[in-house]
């Protein structure tokens, strides 16, 4: 017999007894916030208003806000032109005048956010380079070198408001809009507060003593203080700025009035003291601004190329203000038909300032953009009061002087926190993009650090009489670039437009976030856009579209 051969099966394995499931470690990251069109802890938005009392005290706020940056322009530039404490006391209810007319034109017929307009330093380049050039003429006196200055940049400004006009009314510059995505608006908001920062502590520190505590008192009080009581809440958070002010500038004053600043150098003595400003003196007590109040204006070619330079980044500065102020009144994005309406409509003001002699156009006022998102409180009504603040101390000078003598150290301790918060806005809409993009941080990286970069240079290698770096034959050429490449949200428009839509823009859409952004664009591509944008009195029904 032969030997049976029997196949068993190996013996099962024993599985290991079933423990607990690994740890998901996206449970231990916390809670995800899904992306927010609209901000949810405003209290007002930009078409619902606060009472009358409220927003007449909110109102004067955005008043003050602006002022500090009227009366810097003014300090900076009436001296270099020859002019004297009268004169500057007069330019600036000029300002004054202009920023409350734009303003209405703005709210009314142009973007129709809560934007206060006032003057902008993308002018300060082309205003020196007409200074400089009348530096070495013989004058009778230094008031005949200021009334030809100023006739000079009233000619140029006019000239210039053209370019705005053109480039709103034509709709190129909503076409140009059309091409952003949120990965250009976020240098692009962004830069909009960070490319002040020379406007912030550097000015602080002109005075520590009066600027620094005014930094520190307006964060404890608007922030910490309000949370001790549910009573002073809204008090503190809408109104601590005003009460921050009147503490630190009667605080200014009891220092002057002591003698703290005797001894003191004389630049020390500018920035401290209470007394140096040298308005309430010279003001008239009623002036109403009336056009070509400084004579006829005078056309030069070479004057009108830097300022149109000026012109076009004003618009680039605007545009990125808007955004903001559209975030922060809880609108939509402003379509690009919207931004087309209020270029243009910025370049009208411009137009009225030539004639009515301002000596710098106007632009958003960054700072009062910053106010909105302080306060909690984005109502479109606030804005157009504080237009009467405006009209109001430019025509009784006694009174606009009164205010317009703070300390400008306190004004710059407000601008660390109002352009920091315009800056943290840029960077919330980020959340509607692929933050996990290699692709989208490189975009964001280069065009937010070129846009600081580029204008630190040209600022840097700025000369006091206003050559910059860019030094060729034709001076009004040197003019259009140094003013164009001083500006970071200029800059952050031509370096994020261009890398985002040419490194794999079409393949990459999704994650540039164009299917959120791109209804926002269209008249009729988002429901919301009639009810933030539409014009007032229902001229929407009476116009073609095109002139929209």
């Amino acid at each position: 017999m032969g030997e049976e051969h029997h196949n068993h099966p190996p013996p099962p394995v024993q599985a290991p007894p079933a423990g607990p499931p690994p740890p998901n470690l996206a449970l231990s990251r916390g809670p995800v916030w899904h992306p927010a069109e609209q901000l949810s802890q405003l209290h007002y938005c930009i078409h619902s208003n606060p009472s009358w009392p409220v927003a007449i005290l909110l109102g004067f706020q955005h008043y003050i806000v602006m002022l500090g940056t009227t009366v810097l322009i003014a300090t900076t530039l009436v001296p270099a032109m020859g002019g004297d404490h009268g004169d500057k006391a007069r330019v600036i209810q000029s300002l004054l005048f202009m920023s409350g007319l734009n303003t209405l034109l703005q709210t009314w017929f142009g973007s129709r956010l809560p934007t206060v307009m006032g003057g902008s330093f993308a002018f300060l380049l082309p205003v020196l380079s007409i200074i400089n050039d009348y530096t070495d003429r013989t004058f009778p006196s230094e008031h005949e070198r200021f009334i030809y200055t100023i006739r000079t940049i009233q000619g140029s400004l006019i000239v210039s408001s053209f370019v705005n006009i053109f480039l709103g009314f034509s709709k190129t510059w909503g076409n140009l809009t059309r091409l952003f995505s949120p990965i250009i608006i976020v240098p692009l908001v962004c830069v909009a507060g960070l490319g002040l920062f020379a406007r912030g502590f550097p000015l602080v520190a002109n005075c520590v003593q009066i600027g620094l505590p005014m930094l520190i008192l307006l964060v404890i009080t608007q922030q910490y203080l309000k949370r001790l009581h549910h009573a002073a809440l809204q008090v503190l958070e809408r109104f601590a700025l005003l009460l921050c002010i009147a503490v630190i500038w009667a605080f200014a004053a009891i220092l002057t009035v002591a003698g703290a600043y005797n001894t003191a150098k004389s630049q020390t003595q500018v920035s401290c003291r209470t007394d140096r400003s040298y308005l309430m003196s010279s003001a008239p007590w009623i002036k109403v601004p009336y056009p070509f109040q400084w004579g006829t204006p005078i056309f030069r070619a070479s004057h009108v190329f830097g300022m149109m330079g000026a012109a076009l980044v004003s618009s680039a500065e605007s545009t990125g203000a808007f955004f903001a102020a559209a975030r922060l009144s809880g609108a939509t994005p402003p379509p690009a038909h919207v931004l087309s309406r209020s270029i243009g409509m910025q370049g009208i003001g411009m137009l009225l300032e030539g004639i009515f002699g301002s000596i710098v156009g106007t632009t958003v006022s960054v700072e009062n953009v910053g106010l909105l998102g302080l306060t909690h409180i984005g109502s479109r009504r606030v804005v157009q009061i504080s237009c009467g603040f405006m009209i109001f101390f430019s025509i009784f000078g006694k009174f606009g002087a009164f205010f317009a003598s703070i300390p400008l150290p306190i004004f710059a301790a407000i601008y660390c926190v109002l352009f920091g918060i315009v800056a943290a806005t840029g960077i919330s809409f980020i959340q509607f993009a692929n933050t996990n993009s290699i692709r989208n941080i490189y975009v964001l990286g280069l065009t937010l650090f070129l846009a600081i970069s580029i204008p630190q240079y040209f600022v840097m290698n700025t000369a006091p009489d206003g050559h910059g770096p860019v030094r060729t034959g034709g001076g009004w050429f040197n003019d259009i670039l140094n003013t164009i490449f001083s500006s970071a949200p200029t800059v952050a428009i031509i370096v994020g437009t261009l890398v985002d839509n040419t490194l794999e823009g079409k393949q990459t859409a999704v994650d540039r976030g164009l299917p959120w952004w791109g209804p926002f664009q269209n008249r009729k591509g988002d429901v919301r856009n009639d009810e933030f944008y539409r014009l007032p009195l229902r001229i929407n029904e009476y116009m073609p579209t095109r002139f929209l």
